[in-house]
């Protein structure tokens, strides 16, 4: 996978050369191109942004200096054409052995989807973060794990003018996703948390594939609580099913607490799951037998 970040502000982008994310360039199995927006402004003073049409408080980062260079990123040429992709933070030993031979960014080309059986290759999902996007999710991360390219457009001040998204939208698959329900300084930080969320369930990133398949919001429900040694810990026990040796009984207990868990913490994903008939009996029994107690 390629992943490219457009922004003013490529140093805050470090932390994707770090920990997992490094591991994964290391092991070939990632890409990252990290893009100074400025070096697409024309005047002197190399600014992106601009007084809104219609008035109101703060600036508005310019198409001109957007359109081209969300253009040369996804063809790599231009200034893009000569950026170097960021390099791991620090030599990992015992990287597994790629799975797959291809090139992190490259792949065999996909079926065009329009039926005839053509191979033209797809293009690369733009991904706008703002907080008037659509939530980002799970199955979202899960998505984006298969696509070759993904470009993040790091906006800043009051956003990017609407038009650099809809002339995207034009050539590109765009999706503008928000990480809450909130407002920060810019997406870098966005990025950051979907760039891993994304990266994780990439094959062999993980050293144990259960691990990501056993997350929250992988089977709708969050995860329950885990435990590790020692048995005892000031006063607070680990829970005696857990040492039954009984992996059925352990599951079910995994289950039910993942079940309660997310009734009382997010009734919602509940609703959802039991609208989907994601909820078995047995599931029901331990909701009605907790909401009686």
């Amino acid at each position: 996978m390629r992943l490219d970040v457009v922004t003013i502000f490529p140093e805050y982008l470090d932390p994707l050369r770090h920990a997992l994310l490094g591991k994964a360039i290391e092991s070939g199995r990632l890409e990252v191109g990290v893009h100074d927006l400025r070096q697409w402004a024309t005047d002197r003073h190399k600014s992106v942004d601009d007084t809104p049409y219609g008035g109101g408080p703060g600036m508005v980062m310019k198409p001109s200096v957007w359109g081209p260079a969300l253009d040369d990123v996804i063809a790599g040429t231009g200034p893009a054409a000569t950026a170097r992709d960021l390099e791991t933070s620090l030599a990992h030993k015992k990287l597994a052995p790629l799975d797959d031979p291809a090139p992190a960014g490259g792949g065999e080309a996909k079926d065009d989807g329009d039926g005839d059986g053509n191979t033209a290759p797809r293009g690369p999902v733009v991904v706008v973060p703002t907080p008037a996007g659509a939530p980002f999710t799970q199955e979202m991360a899960a998505r984006w794990s298969k696509e070759e390219h993904l470009v993040f457009a790091c906006g800043r001040y009051e956003g990017i003018d609407q038009r650099v998204v809809d002339d995207a939208a034009r050539n590109y698959r765009v999706e503008e996703v928000s990480i809450g329900d909130y407002v920060l300084i810019g997406g870098e930080v966005a990025v950051l948390v979907m760039a891993e969320a994304v990266v994780r369930l990439i094959p062999g990133v993980l050293g144990n594939q259960a691990s990501h398949e056993e997350d929250s919001f992988q089977d709708g429900l969050l995860e329950g609580p885990a435990y590790t040694k020692p048995r005892q810990w000031r006063g607070l026990d680990v829970p005696e099913v857990l040492f039954s040796g009984n992996h059925g009984l352990v599951d079910r207990w995994r289950r039910e607490q993942a079940l309660l868990r997310t009734q009382q913490r997010r009734p919602e994903l509940i609703e959802k799951l039991r609208a989907a008939g994601g909820l078995s009996a047995a599931d029901e029994q331990v909701l009605d037998a907790h909401r009686e107690a």
